[in-house]
């Protein structure tokens, strides 16, 4: 089966751009101009990859990544006029999975798509049915679920991938840049406030679960999850 890619740009000349380079590439490509038509055309032809700009028409590229991220964990990569790292940060908390700056090189973005996909297959196909537990917590990425004390937390596809690979790696201390290209799987954008973001929002689910163990802050370096003695 080919690899679907859906382009939702208010700008009809940058999706048929898009459409013939990526259908070039080999990919089915649709395209949609105003994010709601994108979010009806996401449900209707599950995409592999999302190409979202923000600026657009009805629902903009924010929304549109929100709902996305609610139903999918679908790979997103934004592609904006804009390139404030304001904006990078908020597509990244948002759940996006890279982001690429307008007027971009073709073959550059040629490359961002294969990267995230490959990484996107490999994520998926590895052993991720591995349920990681430890006192009064699981966490399955094959099911996207949080479960504290056996119930299931609502919780943000970044936020989770982010727990899952700290429990994975339990009282190794990684810095925000190795967090950022583990788990979010890009180079650095220049602003790592993202990862202290993810953090703050997994400890207030966190608070009061367990005392053996801890989302800890190593000061000067990054963050562990450390299992208490």
């Amino acid at each position: 089966m080919s690899t679907t890619i859906l382009v939702i740009d208010d700008d009809v000349n940058i999706c048929e751009m898009l459409r013939v380079y990526l259908e070039n590439e080999g990919y089915e490509v649709k395209t949609a101009n105003d994010g709601s038509k994108g979010i009806n055309y996401f449900k209707i032809y599950e995409p592999d990859l999302v190409l979202l700009d923000i600026m657009l028409p009805k629902k903009d590229g924010w929304q549109v990544c929100r709902e996305i991220r609610e139903m999918s964990s679908k790979p997103v990569i934004m592609i904006t006029a804009k390139g404030d790292v304001f904006d990078k940060v908020l597509g990244l908390e948002l759940g996006a999975d890279d982001f690429i700056v307008k007027p971009f090189d073709m073959k550059e973005l040629s490359a961002r798509v294969k990267a995230v996909l490959r990484r996107y297959s490999a994520k998926d196909t590895k052993d991720e049915e591995e349920v990681i537990k430890f006192d009064n917590i699981e966490v399955s990425l094959q099911k996207y679920e949080l479960k504290i004390k056996g119930k299931s937390v609502d919780i943000p596809p970044k936020e989770l991938e982010l727990f899952y690979f700290l429990a994975q790696n339990y009282n190794r201390v990684f810095t925000r840049d190795q967090l950022l290209d583990k788990v979010w799987g890009f180079d650095y954008l220049g602003d790592s406030r993202t990862v202290d973001v993810h953090v703050k929002r997994l400890r207030e689910k966190l608070e009061g679960v367990s005392d053996k163990w801890i989302l800890k802050t190593v000061w000067g370096v990054g963050y562990k999850f450390e299992i208490l003695q």
